[in-house]
């Protein structure tokens, strides 16, 4: 659990230096999903909105610590709003992007901004206009049968596979898809999305999405269900040049 409204900077796997935005409470997570892999852990202690930081706090947390990098080494490369569990639930969400747009741009213009998002809430359109004006919105896709995200990702609120693919169809290729391949069993319930079936359908969702880059990776770090197994770079590789075959990019992080 991250205990700041602002964390790092981080060296990430993905977005190099990465400053993290956390818009989730400390004291327990906020999520629509309960994934299986969630480096924040189960959901032990649900918070709620009262517990959610306030607009001004993170801007003005944000420029403390923007104005404490601009110039040194540690000048973030990526502004990477993640933390206690989905972002783009906070109710000023879109607000907040437009603050931190802001402050990148006086202090750090170099840098992108990223949200990793489950995109349970790209529906709402105040989120999904925010999306659209960032560099990096990632959003998961982690299976592709609605069964195999159901067991992965355990949503929490309505989710409907084909409602959410016409959706990632409305950002135009606009969007980086990420997806977490694992295999091993939950609830001794066989879970495995690196199957021909399972990525065959996967691929399909991404020939409608067409995305500009899908993001592929393993396990890095402790999972809630122990039971879970880290996939070869070599498996990897593999689904990722069946994605390239569809002429869509591909990046792989083992």
């Amino acid at each position: 659990m991250f205990s700041d409204l602002v964390f790092g900077p981080l060296k990430s796997r993905r977005l190099g230096v990465s400053l993290g935005i956390n818009l989730l409470p400390h004291a327990g997570k906020i999520c629509s999903f309960e994934c299986i892999y969630c480096e924040c852990g189960w959901t032990q202690k649900p918070a709620t909105e009262a517990h959610l930081p306030k607009r001004e706090d993170i801007y003005s947390a944000l420029e403390a610590k923007l104005k404490e990098l601009k110039g040194t080494p540690l000048e973030p490369e990526s502004l990477t709003f993640s933390g206690n569990g989905e972002p783009t639930l906070h109710p000023q969400f879109a607000e907040i992007i437009d603050d931190v747009i802001e402050l990148r741009d006086k202090y750090c213009p170099k840098a992108v901004v990223s949200v990793l998002t489950n995109g349970t809430m790209i529906g709402k359109q105040e989120v999904f206009d925010a999306l659209c004006k960032i560099e990096n919105n990632i959003i998961k896709l982690d299976g592709g049968t609605l069964q195999c995200i159901n067991d992965i990702d355990q949503p929490k609120v309505p989710y409907d596979l084909d409602k959410y693919i016409g959706q990632l169809q409305q950002f135009n290729g606009d969007l980086t898809i990420q997806t977490l391949f694992l295999r091993g069993t939950h609830n001794g319930k066989v879970i495995d999305n690196t199957t021909p079936t399972e990525v065959g359908a996967w691929l399909q969702h991404l020939v409608k999405i067409k995305p500009r880059l899908v993001m592929m990776y393993v396990i890095e770090r402790a999972t809630p269900e122990e039971n879970l197994e880290k996939i070869s770079r070599s498996e990897l590789e593999a689904i990722a040049q069946q994605v390239n075959k569809l002429g869509i990019k591909t990046k792989i992080y083992v």
